[in-house]
């Protein structure tokens, strides 16, 4: 089973997808359209390109301070949250979802996944 076929079947879970870096090429699960999913990979592609770009800038403030690579980013609003990591998205309902055990569920699924944003 795909990590994003093993998201959206978690309770809570709106939509999982996997974008790639390039930009053009996205596959999800879940209760959302076909444009709002490819609204999401265009929006977590941009995100992650810019958390790359940070984390590089503070770097070179903060040599090895352990902030390299940049895993993934969460961001949580009122109804819902958007959790990333490497080139994997899920949105989920914030009063039916864990956000921890999707958390933990991405973290272990994507170990050792590629931060190279070629």
């Amino acid at each position: 089973m795909s990590v994003a076929a093993e998201l959206a079947s978690m309770p809570g879970v709106i939509a999982a997808g996997e974008y790639s870096y390039r930009g053009d090429r996205f596959t999800y699960k879940g209760d959302i359209s076909d444009e709002m999913a490819r609204m999401a990979a265009i929006m977590c592609r941009a995100t992650t390109m810019s958390e790359h770009m940070q984390i590089g800038m503070l770097e070179e403030h903060c040599p090895d301070c352990g902030s390299s690579p940049p895993e993934g980013w969460i961001v949580r609003g009122p109804a819902f949250t958007v959790c990333n990591i490497a080139n994997v998205f899920c949105f989920i309902d914030n009063q039916q979802a864990s956000m921890n055990s999707i958390v933990a569920l991405m973290r272990k699924r994507l170990a050792g996944a590629s931060h190279d944003l070629v």
